[in-house]
């Protein structure tokens, strides 16, 4: 089918997520191939894909590989429920996520995504307070512009108002604190360094909410939203110190920051602390099929086994063959082509590819880690100043977004928070492609600037 059929299709009956119904047709991009940090478009344009689709093709498009151990497990056997049964894929998977995850997280529950890997986590964690007799303990700290998804449960979770609003009431007993900025941090701004204050923060959303009724508090390792905020030293030490004190359960949320997005395989053990539960999804399988995992400790799974307390949960397509088949490929990947090494040989040269582009006054701030990084952009460098909500509107979406994919490069231009630009390659990406991207960000802000900056 041709581009101009493809795009008349897409404005009568496309339903794009976070999209405006018709508004960006004239400009809509259909992709249609890919190939390593590649992707093509129906009218044969190339993009670099800075983003790793949405923080998920760690190992690249293309992968034959991948393709191949979905075909051959749909052939044998494509679908079987994980309700009392199991298959193969699912047994195997399993026991491979829990000899990859730290510490005791032996227990793997399937999901088919990020936003029910979050769900789950929060009703296991209510349902087991439940059952070990403590049923008050149901609420939920997170912190300010945090991400954890969409659906009712995890929405709640989220700290986002601008997508909490809309579909309010949402589920009560989610309270949110400070958040990891620390460019722009309030409670360590008279002092001469960090102070754990946002750490403190939440302990003081505990006290608040009431220790006795908090169930878990759920952290990214590098908080998404807002633009790759990255804890300072001794954070999670003093939150996980927190959480121990008054026997609150410390969710790690790592949808995007595991397998191999911050050069390790989940985010927790590159920042040197052990949640009582992961959850996870994106790139368990690079995108080639659908698939999340909640990952509990024994600890959390003791009052369950061996009992007839159920966990009283589940998902019609999560664990399923295909996905699981697929996820046990690319695993395989990540230990042949050793993908955790080669992010830890290169995230120097992917900062420093970014942080080049620190002399344009447009550029606040570079922070992240492994491949997970964002650029703040501000109005004046000297004094922070950011931009007006109107401001960052034609900013991101008018000018940044189309000139960059103009360009060739797709990336995040986001207004949750700060304006900020992301960049989340995939895991094989290597200094062709940091150049490429820092040469198309430079000049791409440098016209910015001249529009939009003092």
């Amino acid at each position: 089918m041709q581009h101009d059929e493809l795009i008349a299709l897409a404005d009568r009956h496309l339903w794009g997520h976070f999209s405006s119904i018709g508004s960006a047709v004239d400009r809509m991009r259909i992709v249609e191939r890919g190939d390593g940090c590649y992707v093509w478009d129906t009218n044969g344009n190339q993009y670099l894909d800075g983003l790793a689709g949405l923080f998920v093709s760690q190992v690249g498009h293309g992968r034959v590989e991948l393709a191949e151990a979905a075909g051959r497990q749909a052939s044998q056997l494509a679908y079987f429920p994980i309700w009392t049964y199991a298959h193969p894929g699912a047994v195997e998977l399993a026991a491979r996520l829990a000899s990859l995850a730290p510490g005791d997280l032996n227990r793997v529950f399937f999901t088919s995504g990020g936003s029910e890997s979050v769900e789950s986590a929060w009703k296991l964690a209510r349902q087991y307070f439940r059952v070990i007799g403590q049923p008050e303990r149901h609420k939920v700290i997170s912190r300010h512009l945090s991400y954890h998804g969409t659906s009712m449960g995890a929405l709640s979770i989220t700290g986002l108002e601008v997508l909490r609003e809309p579909f309010e009431p949402l589920v009560p007993g989610v309270s949110h604190a400070a958040n990891t900025n620390r460019y722009r941090c309030k409670l360590c701004a008279d002092c001469p360094g960090c102070t754990l204050g946002c750490a403190d923060d939440i302990e003081q959303a505990i006290l608040r909410a009431g220790p006795e009724t908090v169930a878990a508090v759920f952290l990214e390792p590098v908080q998404n939203a807002g633009g790759c905020f990255v804890p300072p030293d001794g954070y999670f030490a003093r939150v996980r110190e927190i959480c121990d004190r008054y026997g609150i359960l410390l969710v790690s949320d790592e949808v995007i920051c595991a397998f191999g997005r911050l050069g390790s395989m989940f985010g927790s053990e590159r920042l040197d602390y052990l949640p009582d539960i992961i959850t996870c999804a994106k790139g368990m399988t690079s995108g080639y099929a659908p698939l999340g995992a909640m990952i509990a400790s024994d600890r959390i799974a003791e009052p369950f086994v061996g009992t007839d307390e159920s966990f009283l949960h589940g998902f019609t397509f999560a664990g399923h063959p295909v996905s699981c088949a697929v996820a046990l490929a690319n695993l395989d990947i990540f230990e042949k082509e050793q993908l955790l090494d080669h992010v830890k040989a290169n995230e120097g040269a992917f900062r420093s590819a970014l942080e080049d582009l620190c002399d344009l006054p447009i550029v606040g701030e570079v922070r992240g880690m492994g491949y997970f990084y964002g650029i703040e952009l501000v109005k004046d460098r000297g004094t922070r100043e950011s931009f007006s909500e109107e401001e960052a509107e034609s900013l991101l979406r008018d000018f940044l977004t189309n000139r960059l994919l103009d360009l060739g490069l797709i990336c995040r231009a986001d207004d949750r928070g700060e304006p900020v630009i992301q960049l989340s390659p995939p895991l094989v990406a290597g200094p062709e492609e940091f150049d490429r991207i820092n040469q198309t960000l430079r000049k791409v802000l440098t016209e910015a600037q001249g529009r939009f900056s003092r």
